[in-house]
């Protein structure tokens, strides 16, 4: 579970986005390897497949108020990534991460990825906070918004995900403790890799290639 941290408030989206992109890029994060070279789907992260633990598909509305299920996708490589748009670090640094592998797969493996970022916190993640938050980061990436408590707890339940609020100055100013952890299911929309913050965008690259070569 992520311990709070600094508030950033979103008006400083933009420049937390390109502080975490600058610091990823200047760490040389982002140099392929050669995954060609690796046993087929020899995945970096924690891999999955076939645990029960994990529910095997979701339910949640867009920020358009469409409700979108694994369907909805099939044909890509779904990632689900938790958080919230207040988030100071973790969340900014994986939706980054995501966004410069994607860039380093090409465009034409990367339009075969979506990303969702799902909101822990819809009590100030409207829709139209969300969808900007998202594309601030890769024009291609889309956010899930649940309708309410209820919605937002069977998420958590199902995905096995910890939230909660930490008070801060005022009743809007908090912070969030949650699962630093994304989810990432193939082109059948089968659960197949559990990813923690702070891997590195070069395990995106090659994890994602796999799954994606797999095809």
């Amino acid at each position: 579970m992520q311990k709070p941290r600094i508030f950033a408030a979103p008006r400083s989206w933009r420049r937390v986005i390109a502080a975490v992109t600058t610091v990823l890029t200047l760490s040389g994060t982002f140099a392929l390897t050669a995954c060609d070279q690796k046993p087929p789907l020899s995945f970096q992260n924690l891999d999955i497949t076939g645990n029960t633990r994990f529910a095997s598909d979701f339910s949640l509305p867009d920020t358009n108020g469409k409700t979108r299920t694994l369907a909805d996708y099939r044909g890509q490589v779904v990632v689900l990534v938790f958080g919230y748009t207040h988030c100071p670090d973790v969340c900014p640094t994986t939706l980054a991460e995501l966004s410069q592998a994607m860039q380093q797969l090409g465009p034409e493996k990367a339009k075969h990825i979506q990303v969702l970022f799902v909101s822990l916190d819809p009590e100030r993640d409207t829709p139209s906070v969300l969808a900007q938050y998202a594309a601030a980061f890769n024009p291609l990436f889309r956010a899930l918004r649940p309708a309410d408590g209820s919605q937002l707890k069977k998420i958590a339940t199902d995905f096995n995900l910890v939230y909660e609020k930490v008070a801060g100055s005022s009743a809007d100013n908090y912070t969030m403790n949650h699962t630093a952890a994304s989810l990432v299911f193939d082109t059948q929309g089968k659960l197949r890799l559990y990813v923690r913050d702070a891997q590195g965008a070069q395990s995106w690259v090659h994890d994602l290639g796999e799954l994606l070569d797999a095809t």
